[in-house]
């Protein structure tokens, strides 16, 4: 416990100081925000608002992570390093996409081949590395198995080892796009994203703790009722520092924000939602509980296949969702407070499901 305690506290206080040095660096070199003209008018204002702060919440993270386990003598497992790595490269994708925009004074950042190669190159790799280095009880960082509250029946590994191999990848890849995306689509207004994933890794930490407790073979040798998880203590620790980065910068990204996370920062944060979601083995349950993500990216999905089907028709004013209730004249902090709710209810109805199967597997004599 005291090193979740101590890598949540180190990478907040990263966070919180470290995010005004890198807005005035940012500002000096007059690295701010492109706006899109076709967005909604009051953001206009926010142009030249200096943007990659998700360097920040990466280097917090990682130093957070490192720390915790550094001043409690631990060693980082392969599950957690695993999922940093999988952050850190996204990171890097969305730092060269913030750069051309930046640069190039223009809403749209690297070319979109680009950027889908880029992104599958670092996705394969952690898909293909997840499926490696099995601990002493022959546990791995991920199973073939599609997972929900553990892993389910639904095993991939059925049509054969080398098919199980290619259909986890193309799963994998599936949840860290659509979780980079779902990300970097709820980073529209000040505040919203940061929040929003500073709700899911909390809740994370939780999980990471209650499976560490109830690990099999360990704490808790009843098959119906332990994890077989690979590292949970270590995603918990993981998990924290990533929290921590985000309230210390949630300081500064709040309305009025004095800085963005920028791609850099959402394609990270999904990554690591993703990449986290797959070495717990909760796969569908990151969806429940990051429910606000998913509404906010299925808000775009429906709003362009309805606008190609219907021939130039909307269901929304604009997508993603938030865009619709600023159009309706919805206030920026009351929509953010409303979605971050949205959100605590979406982690809340998760977490209780996670803890109800638990109970509902201890049988008449739990």
């Amino acid at each position: 416990m005291r090193a979740i305690v101590l890598a949540g506290g180190i990478s907040l206080i990263i966070a919180l100081l470290g995010t005004p040095l890198w807005i005035r660096y940012l500002t000096r070199r007059q690295l701010g925000q492109f706006i899109r003209q076709d967005g909604p008018a009051s953001h206009h204002v926010k142009r030249g608002t200096p943007q990659m702060g998700g360097v920040v919440i990466i280097l917090a993270t990682i130093f957070g992570w490192l720390g915790g386990n550094a001043i409690t003598e631990r060693s980082p497992n392969i599950s957690s390093m695993l999922v940093v790595g999988l952050m850190v490269g996204l990171g890097f994708v969305g730092f060269l996409d913030d750069g051309i925009k930046v640069i190039r004074e223009r809403s749209l950042g690297l070319n979109a081949k680009w950027k889908i190669l880029l992104q599958g190159i670092v996705g394969i790799g952690f898909s293909v590395l997840v499926l490696q280095f099995p601990d002493d009880m022959g546990v791995y960082p991920a199973s073939t198995a599609i997972s929900f509250l553990r892993d389910t029946a639904l095993d991939l590994a059925v049509w054969g080892p080398a098919v199980a191999i290619i259909l986890f990848i193309i799963w994998s890849n599936f949840l860290i796009t659509a979780w980079s995306n779902a990300v970097n689509l709820t980073d529209g207004l000040d505040g919203l994203a940061t929040g929003a994933s500073l709700i899911f890794f909390g809740a994370y930490v939780l999980v990471g703790i209650w499976q560490s407790n109830q690990l099999c073979g360990v704490r808790n040798t009843d098959l119906a009722t332990c994890y077989e998880v690979r590292d949970p203590r270590d995603l918990a620790i993981l998990a924290a520092a990533i929290a921590g980065a985000c309230i210390g910068f949630l300081w500064w990204n709040a309305s009025p924000a004095k800085i963005f996370m920028g791609d850099t920062g959402s394609l990270a944060l999904g990554g690591a939602v993703a990449g986290i979601t797959i070495v717990s083995r909760t796969e569908i349950l990151g969806g429940i509980i990051g429910g606000l993500f998913v509404i906010i990216v299925l808000s775009s999905v429906l709003q362009i296949g309805y606008f190609k089907l219907s021939g130039g028709k909307r269901i929304f004013k604009m997508a993603p969702l938030h865009h619709h209730f600023e159009l309706m004249g919805w206030g920026e902090v009351t929509i953010v407070t409303r979605f971050w709710i949205i959100a605590i209810l979406f982690t809340g109805a998760g977490m209780g499901l996670f803890y109800a199967e638990w109970v509902a597997n201890l049988g008449p004599n739990g």
